[in-house]
């Protein structure tokens, strides 16, 4: 008993060993993008800049900063969420070798596909947010109102509301994968996700208006539009999902 418990301890402490060895390379890995991230701060916030085509009716055409720290701040911000997403490739490569170990062939299979899946979701969704969705909805804020004050846009106040929107599409655009993996592991069903499609389109028009900065229906459907679309597309992985999971239970019983 006594070499089987030093053994489990062993164990254990490899498994830690392991785990903060792969912690801290992921950091070090984001430090090091966020640094690269920083010498290119002004190109990045150029990049954030681009929906609001040189903010032709502000006087300045371009957005100011009316604190000391401010666009210190923001640059800070940005260059570590550009860190991040350089990184997020070595820190995905980090989780799989260190879960990969103690998951079956077929777990591994899902684990190898839905990690950089999910990765290339969530840009895609940013990329939505940035060239669809974003330009119209800063032209309606630019333009509403200029006949009563003229707009002078914060840095500050327009890269957190374009960090926010890019941050909620990405997550929406996560949704079929997400789907997908509560089938596979039993949690719902694809009938079942279908039952509540009603309450998803009323569910996908009340996110439309959080989400987007403006009030106009346009701009709240062209949030609502992705979440539709991407509730239907997670109803068919969920049905992917069952199935495989049906099988998985079949081969179970049958080795049994």
């Amino acid at each position: 008993m006594k070499g089987v418990d030093k053994s489990n301890k062993l164990s254990v402490k490899r498994h830690l060993d392991e785990l903060r060895g792969r912690l801290v390379r992921s950091v070090v890995a984001i430090v090091i993008c966020t640094a690269l991230a920083f010498v290119f701060h002004q190109q990045i916030l150029g990049l954030l800049m681009q929906p609001a085509a040189g903010f032709p009716i502000s006087p300045t055409e371009r957005p100011v900063y009316t604190e000391l720290t401010e666009f210190i701040s923001i640059a800070f911000k940005v260059s570590l969420l550009a860190g991040l997403v350089i990184a997020l490739p070595y820190v995905l490569y980090q989780i799989i070798m260190f879960v990969a170990p103690g998951l079956t062939t077929s777990e591994r299979r899902y684990v190898y596909i839905l990690l950089p899946v999910s990765a290339l979701a969530f840009f895609a969704g940013a990329v939505f947010g940035h060239q669809i969705l974003f330009p119209p909805a800063v032209h309606f804020l630019l333009t509403f109102g200029t006949d009563v004050a003229t707009p002078l846009i914060r840095i500050g106040n327009y890269t957190n509301l374009m960090l926010t929107l890019l941050l909620w599409m990405g997550i929406v655009f996560e949704t079929p994968i997400i789907a997908f993996f509560l089938a596979r592991i039993g949690v719902v069903t694809s009938s079942w996700l279908a039952r509540q499609r009603r309450y998803a389109l009323v569910i996908a028009f009340v996110l439309g208006a959080i989400i987007t900065p403006t009030f106009d229906p346009i701009n709240q459907s062209l949030v609502a539009g992705p979440i539709i679309v991407m509730y239907e597309l997670g109803i068919w992985l969920a049905k992917l999902g069952g199935r495989g999971r049906r099988k998985q239970s079949i081969v179970s019983m049958d080795e049994t």
